[in-house]
C-alpha cells in the first residue's frame, strides 16, 4: 500500500525509513544506473572492437535463404571478390543465411570476416565462418555497430528485419546525420518494389525530396558493385 513505512534493519532512528514510494524511486534509479551502465560498457567494448576493422562492408540479408539458394550464393561470391579485390573486411550480424553467406565467402577467400551477434532467449547461433566476432545484448547497439564505419552497405532480399536496416540507414542519410555512404541493393527483382514506393513518395505525395530516391542504388551486377567499393571514401572515425 502507497505510504507503508519501511524501516532499515538495525536503524534506531526514523530518519532512515522510507516510503514505499520513495523505496520504489530508489530502486527505479538504481535500476537505470546498473542499465546504463551495462550500456555504455557494451558502447566502449564495441567501438575498441571496430576499430580494429577500417575498412569494411557490411552484409544484411535474410536469415532464411540457405546454401544452394541464389541470393546466399550472390552473397558468398560477392563477399569473396570484395575481399580478393579489395582487401575489405566482411561484417555481418555473425548468424545463418545472408549472414553465414558473406562471412563464407570472405573467410574462403581469406580475409577478415567479422560476426556481430544478438543474445536472445533461443540462442541465435553463430556461424562458423568467423575469423573475430563480439555478442550483443541490446539490439540498437548491434545495430550501430553494423552501420558504423562502413564503407558500403550491401542488402540482400531479406524481411522485416532487412527492410527495417535498410530504412533506417537511408533515412539516417536523407536527414545528414550520418554521411552519404553507398547503399547497394542486391536483387532487381526484389528491390524494384522499393524503387516503386520511393518513386511513389516522390511523385504521388510528396513526401520525400526528389534526389532522395538516388540514396540507394539497385544493381545485379558485381562488377558494379567492387567498382562503387573502390570507388567509395574511407569514413572518418
Amino acid at each position: 500500500m502507497l505510504g507503508k513505512i519501511w524501516k532499515k534493519k538495525g536503524s534506531p532512528s526514523g530518519d532512515s525509513r522510507l516510503t514505499s514510494h520513495e523505496l520504489a524511486h530508489k530502486e527505479l534509479k538504481e535500476g537505470a544506473r546498473r542499465r546504463m551502465a551495462t550500456i555504455n560498457n557494451e558502447f566502449r567494448q564495441t567501438f575498441r572492437f571496430i576499430k580494429n576493422y577500417p575498412r569494411s562492408v557490411s552484409f544484411f540479408g535474410s536469415a532464411r535463404f540457405t546454401e544452394g539458394h541464389p541470393y546466399y550464393e550472390r552473397a558468398r561470391n560477392l563477399a569473396k571478390r570484395i575481399v580478393s579485390e579489395t582487401g575489405y573486411a566482411v561484417v555481418t550480424g555473425g548468424g545463418p543465411g545472408i549472414m553465414e553467406a558473406g562471412n563464407r565467402g570472405a573467410y574462403e577467400a581469406g580475409g577478415k570476416s567479422i560476426g556481430m551477434n544478438i543474445i536472445l532467449p533461443h540462442e541465435q547461433k553463430m556461424n562458423e565462418y568467423l575469423t573475430a566476432n563480439i555478442r550483443f545484448y541490446y539490439f540498437f547497439i548491434r545495430k550501430v555497430a553494423l552501420s558504423f564505419s562502413a564503407e558500403v552497405y550491401v542488402f540482400v532480399p531479406g524481411g522485416y528485419g532487412t527492410m527495417d536496416e535498410f530504412f533506417e540507414l537511408v533515412t539516417l542519410i536523407q536527414t545528414r546525420k550520418i554521411p552519404k555512404v553507398p547503399i547497394i541493393c542486391v536483387g532487381k527483382d526484389f528491390w524494384s518494389h522499393v524503387e516503386t514506393l520511393s518513386n511513389s513518395l516522390r511523385d504521388d505525395f510528396q513526401t520525400i525530396t526528389p534526389g532522395d530516391e538516388k540514396i540507394f542504388r539497385i544493381t545485379d551486377s558485381d562488377d558494379e558493385i567492387l567498382e562503387i567499393i573502390k570507388g567509395a571514401p574511407l569514413r572518418k572515425e
